[in-house]
C-alpha cells in the first residue's frame, strides 16, 4: 500500500523521511521514551536511518502503518503513531510523542485519526494497545480515545532488559 497523508486541525501525519532523523534521534533519547518504547539505547542516527526505511518497508509489505505527526503550523515533528498487523482484522496500536510535545492532547488527536482512517481503509474490526505498567502518560491517551483497559498481563514481555507487567486494551469498530 501506498503510504497516505492525513490530516487534523493541528497536525499532519505522513511517512517520516531522511530529513526527519535528527529529530526522530533526539525524540527517541528521552529517557521516557526509551523506559517505556522498545527502542535502542541509546538511539543514534543509525537507528533513526533504519526507523525510517523500516516505515517505509512496513507500508510496502501492507503490514505496518506508521505516520509521524507534525505541527501543522510549523511542520515540527511531535511524535510518531503506528499501526501494525497482529492477526485477521486485528491491528496494534503505538505512538510516542517527543518531550517538548507531550500534554497538549496531540498524540491523541494523531492517534484518534490515524484509527479512523484504519477502520475505514483496512479489514479491521478491533485495535489493541498495550503499554507497560505505569506508563501512565500511555494509558490517559489510550483511554481518551476510548480504549477499553482489558487487563493485566503478568510478565507479558521484557521492557528494559527485565519481564514486565502489560496494560493491555482494545478499541471496536462497533460496540460489541
Amino acid at each position: 500500500m501506498e503510504p497516505v497523508e492525513l490530516r487534523t486541525e493541528r497536525l499532519l501525519l505522513r511517512l517520516v523521511t531522511a530529513a526527519d532523523e535528527a529529530a526522530l534521534a533526539q525524540a527517541c533519547s528521552d529517557p521516557l521514551i526509551a523506559r517505556y518504547v522498545p527502542v535502542p539505547s541509546p538511539y543514534t542516527s543509525q537507528d533513526a536511518q533504519r526507523f525510517v526505511a523500516a516505515s517505509a518497508a512496513g507500508w510496502a509489505d501492507d503490514v505496518q502503518y506508521g505516520l509521524g505527526f507534525y505541527l501543522a503550523d510549523s511542520g515540527l515533528l511531535a511524535g510518531t503513531c503506528v499501526l501494525k498487523c497482529v492477526e485477521r482484522g486485528v491491528v496494534d496500536l503505538g505512538y510516542w510523542a517527543a518531550p517538548a510535545h507531550r500534554r497538549r492532547g496531540l498524540t491523541v488527536e494523531a492517534a484518534r485519526r490515524l484509527c479512523q482512517w484504519g477502520f475505514d481503509e483496512l479489514d479491521i474490526h478491533r485495535i489493541e494497545w498495550w503499554a507497560v505498567v505505569g506508563n501512565t502518560g500511555s494509558r490517559a491517551v489510550a483511554e481518551s480515545m476510548g480504549f477499553q483497559v482489558e487487563g493485566l498481563l503478568r510478565r507479558r514481555a521484557y521492557q528494559a532488559g527485565e519481564p514486565a507487567d502489560w496494560w493491555v486494551g482494545g478499541l471496536l469498530s462497533r460496540p460489541a
